[in-house]
């Protein structure tokens, strides 16, 4: 496998006027799990289907496993595994009777077909619940079928949209457990994702807005070297009246609500004294989150665009 299993220049996608993948360059390295991350419509699933040579590019280029996205597609998609929120299953059929239709969906020789379901039965830990009918499943076991599902074949690559919506917190730490192991193993994992828990577990995130890459590093590289300043908490009566006024401070670099408190990212600590006299409460320092970063790139990235200096406010 390459050493740069995934590489794109100028990556684009249009819907009509509508641009879905804008300009997106893109280098995944091999046996990382890579975290794509943003808000919805943000290019996520679009860019994973760009990958998988589902969607053709509207411009721009790109190699997956060293085929052209444009011409050898075909090719990507023997060598790699998919797996959707809405990866289809077989109700009808048990645990083993759905991994081994999908083992002989990969051709995958009937001599060696009992092993490779067994292996599947054992890394998803369905062991107890191979005879059971897959509508009897709760979501979370149905998830780790469909991850063995998508695995069968031994992907060098394997790309996941968005696989934990709708299961439980413990579901998710157990998934997201499989998809480390498969890493350690060698295999590259690139998944879309919204929750902040996931992403933190990722060796890079790729942030995504608006059809646009935003940042592509490890979750600790990028809250060291976005954020900016120091950044404080504080909690107010009422946080999304008072933000326009923080925000309006001169020392004062962005402003963002998180429920009942305030996230307010200032020049210095000499500015959180300042702060403290403006609103007669006093802020505590804490560590940027992911949640945080994003907002720091978007504005950002917005700011660009409008051709503003990056000490100018909304």
């Amino acid at each position: 496998m390459p050493d740069l299993p995934v590489e794109t220049w100028d990556l684009s996608r249009k819907f009509g006027e509508f641009t879905a993948v804008d300009r997106v360059n893109l280098q995944i390295r091999s046996g990382e799990v890579c975290g794509f991350l943003g808000p919805n419509g943000a290019g996520k699933s679009t860019s994973i289907r760009l990958l998988c040579g589902i969607l053709e590019p509207s411009s721009g280029s790109g190699r997956v496993l060293g085929y052209d996205l444009k011409t050898e597609s075909e090719k990507i998609k023997t060598r790699i595994g998919y797996m959707s929120q809405k990866f289809s299953l077989y109700d009808d059929l048990t645990v083993r009777e759905n991994l081994d239709f999908f083992a002989g969906l990969y051709r995958i020789p009937y001599r060696e077909r009992r092993q490779k379901v067994d292996e599947m039965i054992a890394l998803a830990g369905l062991q107890e619940r191979e005879k059971q009918l897959v509508a009897t499943l709760s979501p979370g076991f149905r998830q780790r079928l469909a991850l063995g599902s998508a695995i069968i074949s031994e992907p060098d690559l394997l790309f996941l949209d968005e696989p934990t919506s709708g299961v439980s917190p413990s579901s998710r730490r157990a998934f997201f457990n499989l998809i480390q192991e498969l890493a350690a193993g060698g295999t590259t994992v690139i998944v879309s994702t919204h929750f902040m828990d996931e992403a933190e577990r990722c060796d890079r995130i790729a942030f995504f807005n608006q059809g646009r890459l935003l940042a592509l590093d490890s979750p600790d590289r990028l809250k060291n070297s976005v954020i900016e300043g120091v950044l404080l908490e504080i909690e107010l009566p009422d946080p999304l009246q008072q933000s326009a006024f923080i925000q309006s401070l001169p020392y004062v670099k962005e402003c963002s609500v998180y429920g009942l408190r305030l996230h307010v990212l200032v020049e210095s600590y000499e500015a959180a004294a300042l702060l403290e006299e403006a609103t007669g409460i006093q802020p505590l320092p804490i560590t940027p989150s992911l949640d945080d970063v994003f907002v720091a790139l978007a504005r950002k990235k917005e700011r660009e665009e409008n051709d503003e200096p990056d000490f100018c406010r909304n």
